[in-house]
């Protein structure tokens, strides 16, 4: 193995340099509003990375006016910049195998073969909780470090590969996905691409993941969402998350925090990428997306639990949301719907979780409870007290829950709620202490997780006014309408957001 390969931090302190002679700026703020900058400063060529939608870098990777070489030296340069945030949103990078297959793709495109899928050329970054042959699988803890490495791809990396993805490395996450924020004490925590100065959290838990796609170091995330881990990132970063219904996309050689729950899936700048990516990711053919009018589509507001104590600028930018929708066309309708009510006794205090993580995990605790994050640690441990008759009492609950919202959502192309009730907090403020950490965690996991719960699919899609912090817009559905749903969210989000990559 090569010294690019050794892991990410020779890999970035080897590189340090190059970028500085680059002079590559971080992708900051000005990614809400404004149009792309070049590459460095006196620079011809059009930066691509963190500015082109996945589904126009593969038009323009077909048109030969790009290559996937070049994307990825752009994506590499981006992790490099010892000004932005590569070193603490990969884990690991994988440089030289990046490399070799766009050269290896650039190649047999310039001879006429045709490209496998629109993913084809495409860096990708994949969160560390995903196996690939030959690396350790290290969940973005220390407790697995010194674990045999891999056998083989995990299935959906398996058809990334085969797809033509390329895998530019392994993001960093809170350790083993169990938490909403982002924190991680072990490989660092990305600042999120909002406010960097003041350093917000990057929500979580594919937290590496929403940064490589907003500051360029990939042009697609996959990550995996127990309980809004794909969509809060989205939501505090300004992108587009998608959470399918869990049974459509496999988990095997998926490290698991929640075998209820867990779900895996993409996050990117559109809608539209995240359809490409999900279709992959399901083994399904790729398809143009359909946008649906918005005229004559039927959206449920649910009034109860998810609108409760909402900060003022997402409550503004929530209604800003359905009054565009409403004025567009779209019949915008606020119920009841006080099934929801129930949500905090289906899963009290994560119980369900928790019992399924520490059934995981018990046996690295008796060894090596001391290199765990104590806040995860300690989340997992109450797991331990839970009985088998109260987890399936939970289970049986869940299971009418399921029902009682599919029937509630009956007739409505989706239902709309903000993702999350807060905007991004300081870090700082995060960690002042365990009762400040554990509050904005519920907090930030209180309105995803819902979907979770009732077994559902939903997007995240930015709803906030160009240059303010960004806010996201929940669109969900239930089991199964995750078809309809991007096709939804393609219309809400043609209304509702602020600005998103070039489309061509």
């Amino acid at each position: 193995m090569t010294q690019q390969e050794q892991g990410r931090r020779g890999f970035l302190k080897q590189a340090a340099g190059t970028a500085a002679v680059l002079g590559l700026p971080g992708i900051g703020r000005q990614a809400f509003a404004q149009r792309p900058d070049s590459v460095g400063s006196g620079s011809s060529t059009a930066k691509a990375m963190g500015q082109l939608s996945i589904a126009e870098l593969s038009r323009r990777l077909a048109a030969g006016t790009l290559s996937s070489s070049q994307l990825v030296e752009e994506a590499l340069a981006a992790i490099q910049n010892p000004a932005g945030e590569g070193a603490r949103s990969f884990i690991r990078v994988h440089a030289e195998s990046a490399r070799a297959t766009a050269a290896r793709l650039d190649t047999e495109r310039k001879a006429g073969r045709a490209a496998a899928s629109p993913l084809s050329g495409i860096p990708i970054s994949l969160k560390d909780l995903f196996d690939e042959a030959g690396v350790t699988t290290l969940g973005g803890s220390t407790v697995l470090a010194g674990q045999p490495p891999a056998a083989r791809d995990a299935l959906v990396v398996e058809r990334l590969r085969r797809a033509g993805a390329i895998i530019v490395g392994r993001t960093n996450t809170v350790e083993f996905a169990y938490t909403g924020l982002g924190i991680n004490p072990h490989y660092g925590t990305p600042k999120n691409v909002y406010d960097r100065a003041t350093g917000r959290i990057p929500g979580g838990s594919t937290s590496g993941g929403a940064i490589s796609v907003a500051d360029g170091m990939a042009a697609g995330a996959i990550g995996t969402d127990t309980g809004g881990s794909l969509r809060i990132p989205a939501a505090l970063n300004g992108l587009v998350g998608f959470k399918p219904t869990q049974r459509r996309i496999p988990l095997d050689g998926v490290l698991p925090l929640s075998t209820s729950f867990d779900s895996a899936g993409p996050m990117g700048w559109t809608v539209e990428d995240c359809a490409l990516l999900d279709a992959v990711l399901a083994a399904e053919l790729s398809r143009p997306l359909r946008v649906l009018p918005l005229r004559g589509l039927r959206f449920a507001v649910p009034k109860t639990f998810f609108q409760d104590e909402l900060s003022p600028p997402v409550a503004a930018a929530f209604a800003s949301a359905l009054a565009k929708l409403s004025a567009a066309g779209a019949t915008v309708t606020e119920l009841p719907m006080t099934e929801f009510a129930k949500a905090p006794t289906i899963n009290p205090r994560g119980m369900i979780t928790a019992a399924e993580a520490f059934t995981w995990h018990r046996e690295f605790i008796k060894t090596g409870a001391a290199r765990y994050d104590p806040r995860v640690l300690a989340r997992i441990r109450t797991g331990e007290a839970i009985t088998a008759p109260d987890y399936l009492q939970l289970q049986a609950l869940r299971r009418q829950f399921i029902r009682s919202v599919n029937t509630a959502a009956a007739g409505y192309d989706a239902m709309l709620m903000p993702t999350t009730p807060d905007i991004a907090p300081p870090i700082a403020e995060v960690l002042k202490d365990d009762e400040t950490y554990y509050r904005i965690n519920a907090r930030m996991l209180r309105n995803p997780s819902v979907v979770n719960l009732f077994d559902g699919c939903a997007l995240s899609v930015p709803c906030h006014d160009a240059g303010t912090a960004p806010v996201g817009l929940m669109v969900a559905g239930i089991g199964n309408t995750d078809h309809r749903l991007l096709a939804v969210g393609a219309a809400v989000e043609a209304v509702v957001t602020p600005r998103r990559a070039l489309s061509s």
